[in-house]
């Protein structure tokens, strides 16, 4: 029987080595769709610390009782990469989070640039798809999440933070012609690409380049393929 695994945040519920789980949306998860039963078996992991197996001993109408069996080792991504995509249309944002959570990213930044067609983003929902694409990938760390920022502000304020990289397809790769002991941030262009305003600001703040060859990738494609160059 395949182990479902689950994330608990370190916040409101602490993984003990027994502990009554109250947790409504677990709960109404494992009850009603999966139909656990007393002795079944489940992994947790709180994002920060622990990644654990636990057995259910007891199954109550407003809490399940759990009980530690063994301890994992935890999974985290090797590199600490940043993505700065930019607000892409429909659902085109939930595919970039899931797969990118996925693939490693330990950071999302919605960037809005001067050719986003889409302005509007929902925090809760982007926290909850990567939330389930962790546990599905079986990593043990969930990415952050954060409000969208205008393309400016954020080259502002992670400059000295991060090592940033661009995508352009005209430009040449140089983010190997430095090491550097910050993580790295790859900044990926609306659908309609960046203006050159935005290619100049780039170039201005000495933003590296990392080119994904001469093909005009759509931007979700684009930002799969940098974070799995980057992470590679």
């Amino acid at each position: 029987m395949r182990l479902h695994r689950f994330y608990l945040s370190p916040e409101t519920t602490e993984l003990d080595h027994t502990f009554w789980l109250k947790d409504e949306r677990l709960r109404n998860q494992w009850q009603r769709v999966l139909r656990y039963r007393e002795n079944d078996q489940v992994i947790l992991f709180d994002g920060v610390e622990h990644e654990r197996l636990y057995k259910i001993l007891r199954l109550e109408p407003d809490a399940i009782q759990l009980e530690l069996i063994t301890e994992f080792e935890r999974k985290i991504p090797t590199n600490h990469v940043y993505l700065f995509c930019s607000l892409l249309k429909k659902d085109k944002n939930d595919w970039v989070l899931q797969k990118c959570t996925e693939l490693g990213i330990r950071n999302f930044v919605p960037i809005i640039a001067e050719r986003s067609e889409k302005t509007g983003f929902n925090l809760d929902r982007a926290q909850k798809i990567v939330i389930e694409a962790a546990e599905q990938c079986g990593r043990s760390d969930i990415p952050n999440v954060r409000e969208p920022l205008l393309l400016d502000t954020a080259i502002e304020e992670y400059k000295n933070k991060v090592q940033l990289l661009i995508c352009h397809e005209e430009l040449p790769s140089n983010n190997n012609s430095e090491t550097s002991e910050l993580p790295v941030g790859i900044f990926i262009g609306p659908e309609g690409g960046w203006t050159d305003k935005e290619i100049n600001n780039f170039q201005s703040e000495q933003v590296g380049y990392l080119n994904l060859g001469n093909l005009t990738l759509r931007a979700e494609t684009a930002a799969v393929a940098a974070t799995t160059k980057l992470l590679s």
